[in-house]
């Protein structure tokens, strides 16, 4: 067996990597879907896990020698079920769109209806959208907000629900800022005959910690990503009542996937149970708290934000009465190390590709260790860059501050290979 090191084997790759890792210590990362994962979390998906095939479930297996990858499924299984307070997880698939993918299959016929949020008001892709599979395979019919409140409309979910009685309505949001009435769903849902599916992929931190309502007890099935809040490996998972169990891991395997990757859900099962601590819960409460702040002081520089502030780790700016688009501010946040989206805000007059908005999210920030203090600092630079993006000056300015702040907050010295080494 070859035992060279990465840096001796593949140097393009291993410096891509050493890279990746200094981009990520040197810039602000205010994408609302991403984080930093753990050290431990980043070690256990680095793994000889890796190397086995382990299709079917624990006890279950199509091959041999899986004892020990067994083991580590049912320690993630465990923590997942008791994280959530639920009867059934299973964390074989490998995103939070193959857990939609593989709930739509387990309980849907190709053209049955689906009822999601409009991709342009804060919706997924795989929530029923035209250019995903849940669109090409169901019939997608969307929901959007309130003109007026900006808020979720349920009085039009109802309406919707009663005139294209979908099979299934899908909770939950990529960009959308305020809680989720999951009980208001379930009411819907039930009283209609359909199924109540909920991804919380971008909340499952916050409801993890107790800090937004749980859709367990409301949701026929939840799905979630284990990345974002939750700060674990990139990966999916599934929720549910155990009479659901047989049906969705027969749609997971065989039904869209092979081989689960062992190694991914041991990372898995180590977030698990980061999650279960205080730590973390106090972790959840501080992005909170600065989401608010970050809200308040931009829109005290002059800023709007979609239905005028945030309940999460999330909030959308409408910049669609100011000279700049969701794409031109996206590319003057990065010149000056600030890493945000473009994002569609309800009832955009640009497309996708341009936009009117700008999400912003606190999680990584947080995870840093940033607080209020920061945040202030934060939105005062991002204001200066969105109003005068072509000054080179103050460019050069606002770049130096997010370095001050990056190099005040560190991550990842101990990840790096060589910290001496010269990267280019």
């Amino acid at each position: 067996m070859d035992e060279k090191t990465l840096k001796q084997t593949d140097i393009a790759v291993y410096k891509a990597i050493q890279s990746e890792t200094r981009r990520e210590m040197d810039h602000l990362v205010m994408i609302a879907s991403e984080n930093y994962a753990s050290r431990a979390v980043i070690e256990a998906q680095a793994n000889v896990m890796t190397n086995k095939y382990a299709e079917g479930y624990p006890a279950a297996r199509y091959y041999g020698g899986c004892e020990f990858v067994d083991e580590v499924e049912e320690i993630a299984i465990k923590r997942a079920k008791d994280l959530f307070k639920v009867e059934y997880v299973n964390v074989q698939p490998h995103s939070g769109s193959q857990a939609n993918m593989a709930v739509y299959m387990s309980f849907l016929s190709p053209g049955d209806v689906i009822l999601g949020m409009n991709l342009a008001h804060g919706g997924h892709l795989s929530h029923g959208s035209s250019v995903s599979f849940s669109g090409m395979l169901y019939k997608g019919i969307s929901y959007g907000l309130n003109s007026r409140t900006q808020l979720i409309d349920y009085d039009q979910i109802n309406d919707l629900v009663k005139m294209h009685k979908p099979k299934m309505i899908i909770a939950g949001a990529s960009a959308y800022p305020r809680q989720i009435d999951f009980n208001l769903f379930h009411e819907i849902a039930h009283s209609n005959g359909a199924y109540l599916m909920v991804d919380m992929a971008h909340i499952a931190g916050l409801i993890a910690a107790n800090l937004h309502p749980s859709p367990v007890g409301k949701a026929d099935f939840i799905t979630s990503t284990t990345h974002k809040t939750l700060r674990g490996p990139r990966g999916g998972l599934i929720l549910a009542r155990k009479e659901f169990g047989p049906r969705l891991n027969k749609g997971i395997f065989p039904g869209i996937q092979g081989g689960p990757l062992m190694h991914i859900i041991a990372a898995k099962a180590v977030s698990f149970k980061e999650a279960m601590t205080q730590d973390f819960i106090d972790y959840q409460v501080q992005v909170i708290k600065n989401a608010k702040v970050l809200a308040d002081e931009l829109m005290r520089l002059g800023f709007d934000l979609i239905s005028g502030g945030t309940d999460n780790h999330l909030l959308l700016v409408d910049l669609s009465k100011m000279a700049i688009t969701g794409q031109e501010a996206e590319h003057a946040l990065e010149q000056v190390a600030i890493v945000a989206n473009k994002n569609s805000i309800p009832f955009d007059k640009r497309g996708p590709r341009v936009t009117s908005g700008l999400r912003l999210g606190t999680p990584a920030l947080t995870t840093r260790g940033m607080k209020e203090p920061e945040m202030k600092i934060i939105a005062s630079i991002i204001k200066g860059v969105i109003k005068d993006p072509g000054n080179q000056i103050e460019l050069a300015r606002a770049r130096n501050k997010v370095l001050e702040i990056c190099e005040s907050y560190p991550i990842y010295q101990s990840l790096m290979y060589d910290k001496k080494e010269n990267i280019q």
